[in-house]
């Protein structure tokens, strides 16, 4: 249903033209004859021949004053005329958008223009404001996301709710193409999968009584065809859409993408724009040479914008009418944007087209401020559309070409800069254009040209996993797996055009040099990047489907990455002292002088006021910061709604400090979440120039300012000013930045890091595929011939995994190039530097380290993860400048702050120990904590042996069981014996990994309880405590298993049940581990019966191994019915593991040294008693060990 593109009617600008009063027949432009010349020449304005009369031989002359008229005149003719009423077959407003008022059920989010919706609820739905009844009419949908949606159409009667939509009533019909079906309540299989960025297009011929859908304009079929018609029946366009999912409509008031025969558009609107865009064209390709009087064709592409006032005059009159026109968003996108396209289709670089800079001056000159405003939102909006959802081909030209257009708009000084200030960074806006979106059908965006032959891992260890360099490799497969490398190159190669597209209009954002014109672009750029920040992460718990999507964040930071870079560097050039990219990191006084907003992101050490209450005294010796008390205490809630009201003048609407709900995006109908807690925004305090006495007349009174009241000179500084270096500790030394601006956007870019996480990738499909191929093939190997029926099912699976892992390999090559390739990696890994330094410099402030933003150890151990995890094994990370180093100094910062006490929040120190429990798995970074000093070493052992209670234990417990495993009785596998036989879901799991235990870290522990008495009694004690709950747990829930299980009627066990009960034997298990460590490194904390706690803890021990063996041994007890339940969920519980364990501690107590035994179990009877003993029994009464002799005691001599 292609409805008629309206605009608003905005008012022209009425511009005082030179008359026959004010100037004399020769004017002070052009004389008459020159101008009427130049005014016919080329049919810049001429008439037609056949409109003059046949007796006049001569053209009318035609000058300025005559111009109005004869415009009006040329735009009239062959115009078609548009009648107001309307349109015969629909009723409903115009344009058409969607009901946001009453036709909606369930949450969701709309955009302001009434055309985008994201579903905020399980299954909401939304049908137009107008409806048709009969003819021809058709409507787009562009797919922002590919999950679960329905669309099509609907009629008044329908209801819906949250479990039926759109195709699930009588009267309403739809199409699902994540389900690939179509629903009339009643649901049958049709058309093709759809995948985010396609278009649907909905058919409706309410003559033939027939539904149509076509999917990026080629048609799917007849959908539903007798559909219901006749009086009081009416269509409404619909859609039902699940949560997070997320489409915009185009009812026709923007050009369809794939016009049908239905489209209808504002066909004498269109019209004048072609005709006055064509008066425009012909000015531009005709010059005046006002010495010889005459007229001269040139080139329009070398026009320049020189002030001559015949050619501004002659624009003015048709900017006059082209104007009102360009605030259109129909004719924007089908006029304007295409003719600008159209210049840059001769090829070459953006600046060997200067012609657009000089039409966007010609737009701010000739037009009034909100037709060039409107003009300039409308034109980039479509272009942003365009390449979000053009379709991808092999060499990207549809992306290459709508870039190349955006880069030479931005080009443009003051376009640049309204479109900063006024739509660049709104959600899901200029993001877009640098992101590369994966194509789903491969064949579609032409991979299997470009990359012709697929290869895939073949060869795979005993654990299931890639073999890096495969020794058995045929010649076959040698030859296969250099071609698809060849080809990925090819692919590479050609996305990497379009990033360096994306990256040059990064560049122009971040420009500091355009002063002319008012504030540089790099300082409004810095403004709202802050605020994109500050939405997505404040919003990023109560309204997720109004952030930006992970995918797009990620590409968007590696293009910031590169763009940053490359500005730190030329700055670095032209100032050599100042610290390089290569060193750089955020200083610690920006996490406390109040330059930089951190909104309410969590600090290590708290609430920010908190800490200036707490930390006052320590900002005044160290940094030279003096907190105001009377800034920062609030008596009462009343105290900070006055706060509010006095700031409002001064803070523009929509600007929400820390701590507080964040008002809806602008591009979102929603309302507000509320008032928000401004009190640590005007939090204040009073600066002194450091290094300087403390003196009274050098204080200065500074706030924390919002985002949008800052000034280049709060960021970079002045004379006696620091800028947002302003408040440099004691501890940190004097290091040049070459542009302070830099260093906001790169503690940006680690918060940019922390919202967005890796997306999955299809590797793991791709491997999965691969090996059930490979055994597939084995098995018809295998197959014996005379069973025909099992080898053609064998073949068929065989051409299915063939097929699938075909199409895989292709994406995956495409994934590899635009996410994880080389360059993305070393853009992760300098994240990762940037961090540690951050955190080292925090560090070295002492208390002042309690300041530092959570994210920079977040983001240190997510970058960390994703090299580890993500990236192809063929980017090795061992290839990494300074990787070695890189991760002894990552293995230090874990080791120290994991059990740091200037680190409060309970999250971030659960990530740290977590962080440091994954560290430990792997040989090589065990060996990088094992290259850490040796003080640090032993501080991080002394606070892994602190008592379990009153702190959460089991990932410190799990530390010293891998640092033990692979030393234990029975203790040296990966997978537990009785699970070999089954694979694992993840075989890159920590717990999978091979033992690789630390003798090094084994001794520190050793040596610290030995010395340390007191501190290894109440460790043992709390580990025997945590055991004796542990397994008690475990015990009972088995109970509750077992009695469930044996009742006669059908029953289901708790999944969360199961679970819990299997997590308390592993935790049972690993503590018997922990035990069996310390007895055999320490034996004599249990057997030296000189230490005070040593009999005690052994009693102990030896109940809880009682019990243990008494619950387990048994045949045919609780224990091993439960096991022999094969429950899912306690695949882990079993026998061997905690024998094992048990046995392990036992083993050790009695290989004892006899000389340490002897000590034990030396007593003192008489002689007699003895024999009469050894009559009997043979074996002490203490240790059961086999008595070989019998000393006399002989008293010592007194001194």
């Amino acid at each position: 249903m292609s409805s008629k593109g309206g605009g608003t009617a905005l008012t022209r600008r009425n511009y005082r033209l030179a008359s026959d009063m004010d100037k004399p027949r020769s004017t002070g432009i052009v004389n008459e004859k020159m101008l009427s010349d130049y005014l016919h020449h080329n049919k810049i304005f001429s008439v037609p021949l056949s409109s003059f009369p046949a007796t006049l031989g001569f053209r009318k002359p035609l000058g300025f004053q005559d111009l109005p008229a004869h415009l009006e005149k040329l735009l009239s003719e062959d115009t078609p005329t548009e009648d107001g009423q309307a349109v015969d077959g629909r009723l409903g407003p115009q344009p058409v958008v969607l009901d946001h008022t009453s036709g909606f059920e369930g949450l969701l989010f709309v955009d302001d223009d009434l055309l985008g919706v994201i579903g905020h609820s399980n299954f909401s739905s939304i049908r137009a404001t107008t409806c048709v009844y009969k003819g021809k009419w058709a409507y787009e949908v562009l797919i922002s996301s590919q999950g679960l949606m329905q669309i099509g159409w609907c009629t008044l009667s329908c209801r819906f709710n949250q479990e039926e939509g759109v195709g699930d009533t009588p009267d309403s019909y739809a199409y699902d193409g994540n389900r690939v079906r179509k629903w009339n309540v009643t649901t049958t299989n049709y058309g093709k999968s759809w995948a985010a960025g396609d278009i649907v297009s909905c058919l409706i011929d309410l003559d033939e009584g027939t539904i149509t859908f076509c999917l990026n304009g080629q048609s799917l079929g007849t959908a539903f065809t007798n559909i219901k018609m006749g009086p009081g029946i009416a269509y409404f366009p619909a859609i039902s859409l699940s949560f997070k999912e997320s489409v915009a409509f185009n009812f026709g008031s923007r050009p369809l993408r794939y016009p049908s025969q239905l489209t209808n558009p504002p066909a004498a609107d269109l019209m004048k724009a072609h005709k006055l865009l064509g008066y425009i064209k012909n000015v531009l390709s005709t010059a005046i040479d006002a010495q010889e009087e005459r007229l001269v064709e040139k080139d329009c592409a070398v026009w320049r914008l020189h002030g001559e006032p015949t050619v501004l005059v002659t624009l003015a009159h048709i900017f006059n009418h082209f104007a009102p026109l360009m605030c259109k968003v129909y004719l924007v996108e089908d006029v304007l944007m295409n003719f600008l396209l159209g210049i840059l289709e001769g090829g070459g670089s953006v600046d060997e087209h200067p012609l657009i800079q000089q039409l966007l001056d010609l737009f701010w000159l000739l037009m009034e401020d909100h037709e060039v405003n409107e003009c300039l939102k409308q034109l980039m909006m479509s272009l942003l559309r365009a390449y979000r959802f053009s379709p991808i081909i092999p060499d990207l030209g549809f992306q290459i070409h709508y870039l190349r257009l955006t880069t030479a708009i931005l080009r443009h000084e003051k376009s640049r800069k309204y479109l900063l200030s006024n739509l660049t960074f709104d959600v899901l806006r200029s993001v877009v254009f640098f992101y590369i979106k994966t194509p789903l059908r491969v064949k579609e965006a032409g991979l299997e040209e470009l990359i012709p032959t697929t290869w895939w891992p073949t060869h795979f260890d005993k654990e299931g996993k890639d073999e890096r360099e495969p020794k058995d490799e045929s010649a076959d497969e040698r030859l296969r797996r250099r071609a698809y490398e060849r080809g990925c190159q090819r692919l590479k190669k050609r996305i990497e055009v379009v990033e360096e597209l994306q990256v040059q209009i990064l560049r122009l954002l971040l420009n500091n040099k355009d002063k002319s014109t008012g504030e540089a672009s790099r300082y409004i750029f810095l403004n709202k990047f802050r605020k994109f920040l500050q939405e997505n992460a404040s919003n990023r718990g109560q309204h997720p489907t109004a952030l930006c999507p992970p995918e797009y964040m990620v590409c968007f930071l590696h293009r910031l990455i590169t763009a940053v870079r490359g500005c730190w560097d030329e700055g670095h050039r032209k100032s050599p002292s100042s610290v390089s990219s290569d060193e750089a990191y955020v200083p610690p006084q920006l996490f406390y002088n109040g330059k930089v907003d951190y909104f309410d992101l969590q600090r290590l050490g708290g609430l920010l006021s908190h800490l200036k209450k707490t930390l006052k005294d320590d900002l005044a010796s160290k940094a030279n910061i003096i907190i105001d008390p009377a800034e920062i205490q609030a008596t009462s809630m009343d105290d900070l709604d006055e706060d509010d009201e006095s700031g409002a003048a001064q803070r523009l609407p929509g600007a929400v400090a820390m701590g507080g709900a964040l008002a809806r995006p602008s591009w979102l109908s929603s309302p507000t979440l509320g008032r928000a807690n401004r009190f640590l925004s005007t939090a204040a305090v009073s600066l002194m120039t450091p290094r300087r006495p403390l003196s009274q007349p050098e204080k200065v009174k500074v706030r924390t300012l919002a985002v949008e009241q800052r000034t280049e000179e709060d960021i970079e500084g002045s004379h006696g000013n620091d800028g947002l270096l302003l408040g440099r500790p004691l501890e940190e030394p004097d290091q040049q930045i070459a542009d302070k601006s830099l260093l906001e956007i790169v503690d940006g870019i680690r918060a940019d890091m922390c919202l967005s996480s890796q997306m999955v990738v299809v590797s793991d499909d791709v491997h999965e595929y691969a090996v059930a191929l490979k055994d597939t093939e084995e098995k018809i190997a295998r197959c014996p011939a005379r069973r025909a029926d099992i080898l053609e099912e064998l073949q068929k699976s065989q051409k299915v995994f063939a097929e699938k892992l075909n199409h895989l390999s292709r994406r995956l090559a495409w994934i590899n190039a635009t996410i994880y390739s080389k360059e993305k990696m070393l853009d992760i890994y300098w994240l990762l530097c940037v961090c540690i330094r951050t955190i080292e410099h925090a560090d070295n402030t002492g208390s002042l380290f309690a300041f530092t933003s959570e994210f920079y150890l977040n983001v240190a151990m997510n970058a960390y993860s994703a090299l580890k995890n993500y990236f192809s094994p063929a980017n090795g990370m061992d290839e990494l400048p300074g990787y070695e180093e890189t991760l002894t100094q990552l293995a230090a910062i874990l080791a120290k702050h994991f059990a740091d006490p200037r680190i409060v929040g309970t999250d971030i120190k659960d990530s740290l120990m977590q962080a440091l429990a994954s560290y430990v798995c792997y040989p090589q970074s065990l060996r990088a904590v094992e290259r850490i000093p040796e003080e640090q070493r032993v501080a991080m052992m002394k606070n892994l042996l602190a008592p379990y209670e009153q702190r959460p234990w089991a990932q410190t417990n799990w530390i010293l069981v891998r640092l033990w495993r692979g030393c234990g009785f029975g203790y040296r596998y990966t997978r537990l014996p009785h699970l070999l036989k089954t694979k694992p879901e993840d075989a890159n799991l920590p717990s999978l990994q091979k033992p690789c235990p630390s003798l090094l870290l084994q001794r520190h522990m050793a040596e610290l309880l030995s010395m340390d008495k007191d501190m290894a009694a109440s460790f043992l004690n709390s580990v025997l405590n945590q055991l004796n709950w542990a397994f008690s747990e475990f015990i009972g829930m088995i109970q509750e298993i077992q009695q469930a299980a044996e009742r006669p009627e059908r029953n289901f066990v708790d999944t969360r049940q199961l679970k819990v009960c299997a997590t308390c034997f592993d935790l049972s298990v690993s503590l018997l581990r922990v035990l069996e460590m310390t007895v055999t490194l320490v034996p004599e904390i249990f057997l030296d019966w000189s230490r005070p706690s040593a009999e005690l803890l052994l009693r102990r021990l030896a109940q809880l191994l009682n019990q243990v063996l008494n619950r387990v041994t048994a045949e045919k007890n609780l224990f091993d019915r439960v096991v022999n339940l094969r429950l899912p969920g306690l695949e882990s519980v079993d026998h061997y593991p905690i024998l094992v364990a048990v046995t392990g501690i036992l083993v050790r107590i009695l290989l004892f040294a006899d000389d340490h035994m002897i000590s034990v179990t030396s007593c003192f009877l008489c002689r007699a008693c003895i024999n009469q003993h050894l009559m009997n029994n043979k074996d002490c009464f203490f240790c059961k060990a086999t008595i070989t002799g019998v000393e006399d005691y002989s008293k010592p001599a007194s001194s």
